[in-house]
């Protein structure tokens, strides 16, 4: 293919960085967003040399409102890119319960993995369905799919990220342009690390935990298949089906048995 261009958010580690391996390997150029500017030069410079593609970084904080706009501006006008395939990768979860959090602590949890997400695809869909070709991949969770828990923000963000996806790919996908969200259960990256839940989550069996490049190469052939949910993996796909026809009341009870923050 000619090079398409791929943007990347939370591409400095885990998933992301994931993700910008395989797309590089695939033949598209990039664009990484992520915080930590050193690390992405030096994937960039990594990948730009194994796989002959431009690379491009952009250190940013998608917490700060003004991110989005300032991301896609830089891709078109100081870059010269036009963004044919979105990865909404960036996330976090919060370190306390809702009612002990600061609000800038939530606010920020909402503006990176709602409003951010939400405003990016805005931005990009448009030129994609006028192109005729487009793919958009939102990470949700299988916490989407999960009982409610104290980590009651987090859940209910990936709910709005599962939802809006589907609900964004019916309106895309006759112009040629497919939205997958990818619901991943655990797996081994740093976000455990980064958010202080990696001793509670290392005392889950090893059959829950997948490694990034399985959930990544589901999650591509996902999108590219047009399918607007991927589950990657057969056990979290029985989970997941497993969590729809749940009580209510049952469904508490498992949201307190297996709250990451307890």
């Amino acid at each position: 293919m000619s090079n398409r261009t791929a943007l990347i958010t939370g591409a400095s580690a885990g998933i992301g960085a994931t993700f910008a391996r395989h797309l590089a390997a695939e033949g598209y150029d990039l664009l990484l967003v992520a915080r930590r500017a050193e690390r992405l030069s030096a994937l960039a410079a990594e990948l730009s040399a194994a796989h002959g593609i431009r690379c491009e970084v952009f250190a940013a904080d998608l917490t700060d409102p003004a991110a989005p706009q300032a991301i896609i501006e830089h891709a078109e006008e100081q870059l010269g890119m036009t963004i044919d395939f979105l990865v909404n990768n960036a996330g976090l979860s919060g370190k306390s319960k809702f009612v002990d959090a600061p609000w800038q602590e939530l606010a920020g949890e909402i503006q990176l993995m709602i409003t951010a997400v939400t405003e990016l695809a805005r931005r990009v869909a448009p030129g994609m369905k006028a192109r005729g070709w487009g793919r958009i991949i939102n990470l949700s969770s299988l916490a989407a799919f999960s009982p409610p828990g104290e980590s009651l923000l987090y859940t209910a963000i990936k709910s709005y990220v599962l939802n809006v996806s589907e609900s964004l790919d019916m309106e895309l996908k006759p112009h040629g342009v497919h939205v997958t969200a990818l619901c991943p259960g655990f797996t081994w990256s740093e976000f455990h690390d980064v958010m202080g839940t990696r001793d509670t989550t290392n005392k889950f069996p090893d059959f829950l935990w997948q490694q990034p490049e399985d959930v990544v190469k589901e999650g591509y052939e996902a999108v590219m298949k047009g399918k607007p949910v991927c589950v990657p993996g057969m056990v979290n796909k029985a989970i997941a089906a497993s969590m729809r026809p749940v009580p209510e009341s049952l469904r508490y009870v498992l949201g307190k048995t297996f709250n990451p923050f307890k």
